[in-house]
């Protein structure tokens, strides 16, 4: 008989690559990682792995195991939600991976909702950056991520995984709230009547001239090269007919928004960076209205255990309550 514990050891190795990387995620030594593949390896009665260089290498014998070994993981999983639907109250432990703007804006609420309704439940909550929580979420680190993608950006499929709609979060250009402090951009202080803003919705009227193309010669604040607000925020620009001029990289909008509100730079935030609360700096809309959506994801296995269906309901009502900031 197969070990399963040895199994999920294969699987593993077959999605992160390395003994060493299996190691550090499991909190064992490489050595132990590599004395149970061998004790699975006389279990099968065949290879499992081939030296390659400095790695190891999958067989295809290994690789027809970590098909059956995912599909045992996964039924094993349902087992145990299936167990957990049967209990009258929600309990155990729900490890969640989360951006920095969903942590800031949506968790907390989620958080008091979730300690209301189901006091015997612990939810451990962890910043992750998208796709480094989607495969820990595959690769079982994690039971539930909250996830973003940008307008005209894609992520990588994982058959493995679902994806629920959670709020589309409106973006905006931020500018600073007074023209006497640091910028003078031209948007800053101009009258409503005369602001290229986008409150004049699509098709009723002649072509709105974009906002951004006002902020062109200012600096700017934005996430660092890579990631997918920062390609979408550089492509935003140059199809308005600049290079924008970044003078500040950061993964962190809090710094964004004093950044803006000192009066250093210009930038592009999501609402949900308000968490609800009133806006510190000038918000003008954008042409097309463009949005991020949040969504969340689980394991297909993992849907339906009652503590992450919890959780996804706790998350909905949160946002949901996370008024819109008004832009000029």
């Amino acid at each position: 008989m197969l070990d399963v514990r040895r199994l999920r050891l294969l699987v593993e190795l077959s999605d992160r690559g390395t003994l060493s990387a299996v190691a550090d995620a499991l909190s064992y030594s490489p050595s132990s990682v590599s004395q149970q593949l061998s004790q699975l390896e006389r279990e099968a009665g065949v290879p499992l792995l081939v030296q390659v260089g400095r790695r190891v290498q999958l067989t295809p014998q290994a690789e027809v195991l970590v098909g059956h070994a995912r599909a045992v993981l996964d039924r094993l999983e349902e087992a145990e939600s299936e167990v957990a639907r049967s209990l009258t109250t929600v309990g155990g432990t729900v490890r969640i991976a989360v951006f920095q703007s969903a942590a800031h804006a949506v968790v907390p609420q989620a958080l008091t909702l979730l300690r209301a309704e189901h006091p015997d439940l612990r939810v451990e909550v962890t910043e992750r950056e998208p796709d480094v929580g989607l495969f820990e979420v595959s690769a079982r680190d994690f039971d539930l991520v909250i996830a973003e993608q940008y307008p005209g950006h894609t992520r990588a499929h994982r058959e493995e995984l679902d994806r629920v709609h959670l709020v589309a979060d409106a973006i905006r250009l931020a500018l600073p709230p007074h023209p006497s402090r640091g910028l003078r951009t031209p948007l800053v202080g101009m009258p409503d009547a005369e602001r290229p803003h986008a409150s004049s919705r699509r098709g009723t009227g002649p072509a709105e001239p974009s906002p951004l193309a006002a902020a062109s010669g200012m600096p700017w604040v934005l996430e660092p090269v890579g990631t997918a607000s920062r390609d979408w925020a550089e492509q935003l620009c140059r199809d308005a007919g600049f290079e924008p001029d970044v003078r500040f990289e950061t993964a962190d909008l809090m710094a964004h928004i004093r950044l803006i509100r000192s009066g250093n730079a210009v930038g592009l935030l999501p609402d949900l960076v308000w968490a609800g609360e009133a806006p510190s700096v000038t918000l003008v809309d954008l042409p097309g209205h463009p949005e991020r959506e949040v969504f969340t994801s689980t394991r297909l296995a993992a849907a339906a255990r009652p503590a992450v269906v919890a959780c996804r309901d706790a998350l909905v009502r949160a946002a949901r309550a996370t008024a819109t900031p008004s832009a000029h």
